[in-house]
């Protein structure tokens, strides 16, 4: 079903990426970003429903589509409190429909969502992208990165992010190490300038 599922989303246009076992699930799920998720509730490694109201407690968003054996009345309005719920059999059709519904564009900057240029950090999620690409950031990177975008173009003095990022004073030249790793990860050209005496700044490349 799995696999009938995936070969029908795509042959209607869709960009899918599958996964056999709920925790294979959350992983694709902290490391992508996705229009809709389609679950079985019977996933083998748990009850999809039980995840996905888990992750509704911690500001996930994603549409979800339930697709299920179990049909009884009070299973379909548990899953319509997450999302879609489809019982089967269905027709596939009748599920490519559901999905497009769900899937409907989101406006391509979302309440909370700092820009910058090409850079795009979610706080919701803890996503990070530029030009679109993933970026993989380590939890003080990602404070140092959002401390900077909630005063674009403004000088941060390195006090400043010292506070957001180490809640005891951290090792001499921590901070210098810190901005030079988050450097690297953004790539070129240049975002984040040094104001010599006074601290970062970050603006468009």
């Amino acid at each position: 079903m799995r696999l009938a599922i995936a070969a029908s989303l795509r042959g209607d246009g869709f960009a899918v990426d599958s996964a056999a076992t709920l925790p294979d699930a959350d992983l694709a799920i902290a490391v992508n970003s996705y229009d809709c998720v389609v679950f079985d509730r019977l996933f083998r490694g748990g009850d999809a429903l039980d995840y996905v109201r888990d992750r509704r407690s911690a500001g996930w968003l994603v549409p979800v589509v339930f697709v299920s054996a179990l049909g009884d009345i009070d299973d379909q309005i548990a899953g319509l409190a997450y999302g879609d719920y489809v019982v089967k059999p269905f027709a596939m059709a009748e599920l490519i429909v559901r999905v497009r519904t769900m899937a409907r564009p989101m406006p391509t900057v979302l309440p909370g969502v700092k820009t910058c240029g090409d850079l795009k950090l979610d706080p919701a999620r803890r996503d990070v992208r530029r030009g679109g690409v993933l970026l993989t950031l380590t939890p003080k990177e990602f404070e140092a990165l959002d401390e900077l975008l909630s005063h674009e173009g403004a000088v941060v003095s390195r006090r400043a992010l010292i506070e957001r990022c180490w809640p005891d004073p951290p090792e001499e030249n921590a901070l210098h190490q810190l901005i030079a790793g988050l450097r690297r990860k953004l790539r070129r050209p240049e975002m984040i300038h040094n104001v010599r005496g006074e601290g970062y700044r970050i603006a468009p490349a």
